[in-house]
């Protein structure tokens, strides 16, 4: 029980935060350092647009994929991972977006985004176990 409500409030936030990149995608283009353009061949709206869908999946994901939870579970996790760059970019030129307004709310994201690497393998139940 604790682990679904746990997998439900994270895709809650996953689904409010990448819909929130759809609606405010200037807001999110500071998060996004340039070389993340030239690898990608991305210009930063459309990196800010394509990790808010990324977002949003693993969020209806998370809901409505039981059989494929573990995957999703290490799917998000790894999408946790990838971004964290950016929030280092975000913290580094002090640049701020909606909720990380101060140098020490994107300092503390910064401490949040291993926990939330842990908090989407947990929820998922997602580290394999050695099946017998």
């Amino acid at each position: 029980m604790t682990r679904t409500i746990g997998r439900w409030l994270l895709a809650l936030a996953l689904g409010a935060i990448g819909v929130l990149h759809f609606i405010q995608t200037r807001g999110f283009r500071v998060v996004v350092p340039d070389w993340a353009s030239r690898i990608t061949r991305m210009d930063k709206d459309a990196i800010v647009i394509a990790s808010g869908a990324a977002e949003v999946s693993l969020a209806a994901g998370l809901l409505t994929l039981p059989r494929e939870r573990r995957r999703i579970g290490w799917a998000t996790a790894a999408f946790f991972v990838a971004v964290f760059p950016g929030n280092v970019h975000q913290w580094r030129t002090q640049r701020s977006t909606p909720g990380l307004d101060t140098d020490a709310r994107r300092l503390g994201r910064l401490f949040l985004q291993p926990l939330l690497v842990a908090w989407a393998l947990w929820a998922t139940n997602a580290p394999s176990r050695p099946r017998r």
